[in-house]
């Protein structure tokens, strides 16, 4: 063979060649290393017979287990980083057909168990919702309270990652219970605190588009044709009943805008939906068709209707004075979508509002 030929072929060789921080052959790694990975892949093929390792909750323990062994070893052997790379490379070489021992997911198992030190509360939460959520939770969350918090709201509401990162970026902690609403002295306690619970303050209609609605009627139309993300914006236990629901009173007609029943709550929920400032007058024809529910549709083992008015803006005082003296549940919140909130406030007060619009369509 031409001698340049073998040259370049030597030298593809050495150029596709794995090339590791430390030694290349795992005879030449220390025997406390050799004990270590022989440790891991132990574990990791007791967990195969167990369990198949695509079932969530016997991986991401598993994952735990991977993690704080990496982190014993490293205090105990003062490893560095570098041992990352070379566990990546042992465990691909003996399991070549399991995903997920990349040098980066391995940091991200050392991670997972550094922030998740009980084992108990790993195997009731954690290991429960699926490794991509948990990263999410590792990346988007620093103070250990939110990150459980979130994770329980994963599991309550089956939450995939890209709904869990949008709840994280709009803050649902700080949303949920927040409506302005007479719950406590309509409702027994005992419903009370879980219908605070339910409903939140603004809702985030970020599929909605903008806020060039100037139509109730057409808000609600987005909404239905994004029924389910709708729904998981309400949160867990929101069943759709219909929308422009007739209500036939004497010789008038009236329509609910959207009717849902809580599950939990066994109660009917009227969602009357506004694109502009509250009205204290709401409240009162929102009642109304609170009492013709629980007079029509309510069975026996229904509890009393409850009115959700979601509005474009609102002053609590105000809402709260227009709720006192009504015996029906009734909440009201804000309703944002994403452009709204995503704009500084420094420039969106610096926007027109849509009655200005309005005004100046008129005049023209």
């Amino acid at each position: 063979m031409d001698m340049s030929k073998e040259n370049r072929k030597q030298r593809g060789k050495e150029k596709n060649k794995v090339v590791f921080p430390i030694a290349e052959k795992l005879s030449d790694m220390s025997d406390s290393y050799r004990g270590f990975i022989g440790e891991i892949k132990s574990k990791i093929k007791h967990e195969r017979l167990k369990a198949v390792l695509s079932a969530n909750k016997s991986m991401i323990l598993m994952y735990w287990q991977i993690g704080k062994s990496i982190l014993e070893r490293q205090e105990k052997e003062g490893w560095g980083t570098k041992v990352i790379d070379r566990m990546s490379h042992d465990l691909k070489e003996e399991f070549a057909d399991i995903l997920g021992f990349s040098p980066r997911n391995l940091k991200y198992m050392r991670k997972f168990a550094d922030v998740w030190k009980d084992y108990e509360l790993v195997q009731r939460t954690v290991a429960q919702i699926p490794w991509r959520s948990n990263i999410t939770l590792l990346d988007k969350l620093k103070e250990p309270e939110l990150r459980l918090w979130y994770a329980q709201k994963t599991i309550e509401n089956g939450y995939g990652k890209d709904m869990l990162i949008f709840q994280i970026e709009s803050q649902l902690h700080l949303r949920e219970g927040k409506s302005v609403s007479n719950f406590n002295k309509a409702l027994p306690p005992s419903d009370s605190d879980l219908a605070v619970q339910s409903f939140k303050d603004p809702y985030i209609f970020d599929f909605v588009g903008n806020d060039k609605h100037k139509l109730e009627r057409e808000l609600e139309q987005s909404l239905i044709d994004h029924i389910q993300k709708f729904l998981l914006e309400l949160g867990q236990g929101f069943a759709f009943v219909g929308r422009q629901v007739h209500l036939e009173l004497g010789d008038n007609d009236y329509y609910l805008d959207l009717l849902f029943y809580h599950i939990k709550l066994k109660s009917y929920v009227v969602v009357e939906l506004k694109i502009g400032k509250f009205d204290p007058g709401y409240v009162s024809k929102l009642n109304m068709y609170l009492n013709v529910v629980n007079d029509v549709f309510c069975k026996p083992g229904d509890n009393n209707t409850i009115g959700l008015l979601l509005v474009k803006s609102k002053d609590k005082l105000v809402v709260e004075y227009s709720l006192t003296g009504f015996l029906n549940p009734i909440g009201v919140s804000n309703w944002e979508s994403e452009i709204t909130k995503t704009i500084p406030e420094n420039i969106k007060s610096n926007l027109p509002s849509i009655e200005e619009i309005e005004k100046e369509l008129r005049d023209e």
